[in-house]
């Protein structure tokens, strides 16, 4: 089942809006949180977006082009601007396509269904992206990078897998053993120093987003990586 992310701060239409999307048997939800419409996106995991323009705190085109660096999911405005300069505008944002209210919620349907087919049907690649967020810190899965405050790197294939170990238990100790597994492929030699080496790596990475004293040397048993970001 696709699941579709409504922002729309008007109740009555997100209302309408999910109702008929989901009599086609799809799984609407309605974002409730317009302070941080990105970690919604992340919450949820939508197959697509329809967005609307004039939104509390940012507008649509903010929140897509914020969309659009962790995802490649399709993103429908619907707005009551019709001028040609906002359907531009929603077009250079990242966005897919653009209806303007009132419209017709078949046209509505047959849009979203277009935008599925093409990017999640038998002939197209799925080029939505996981991502793993804590307290304001995303790793992208798909692309090995690292992204903070508006900041984005991009890792080594080491150090991906070292920060991806790490935050996916946060506050808890990861043993040097385990870690090592981690590391461990048919190509490269990794012995303790390596390990070591690649921590301090990834330390200074962190180091680049504003991130400091985020990861914990555990004499005698790991690693772990605090939450409460020292910046």
């Amino acid at each position: 089942m696709y699941h579709v992310m409504i922002v729309e701060d008007d109740k009555k239409i997100a209302s309408l809006i999910q109702s008929h999307v989901e009599r086609y048997g799809y799984e609407a939800y309605i974002v409730e949180d317009y302070s941080n419409i990105k970690s919604e996106f992340i919450k949820h995991n939508p197959h697509i977006v329809l967005m609307d323009i004039n939104l509390p705190f940012y507008d649509g085109f903010y929140w897509c082009r914020d969309i659009r660096t962790i995802s490649k999911a399709p993103i429908i405005f619907i707005s009551a601007r019709s001028s040609d300069m906002d359907q531009v505008m929603a077009i250079e944002n990242g966005g897919d396509d653009y209806i303007t209210k009132p419209f017709s919620y078949d046209v509505l349907i047959a849009k979203i269904k277009s935008a599925l087919r093409r990017v999640y049907g038998e002939y197209s690649e799925n080029n939505n992206s996981e991502v793993y967020e804590v307290k304001g810190l995303y790793l992208n899965i798909n692309q090995n990078t690292l992204e903070f405050n508006g900041i984005k790197i991009e890792l080594s294939k080491k150090e991906f897998l070292l920060i991806h170990s790490l935050l996916k238990k946060p506050n808890t100790i990861i043993s040097r053993d385990e870690l090592l597994e981690i590391l461990w492929d048919d190509v490269d030699f990794v012995d303790d120093n390596t390990l070591s080496v690649n921590i301090t790596r990834v330390r200074k990475r962190l180091e680049e987003l504003g991130i400091r004293n985020a990861i914990e040397t555990k004499r005698g048993q790991g690693y772990s990586i605090t939450i409460n970001w020292d910046i």
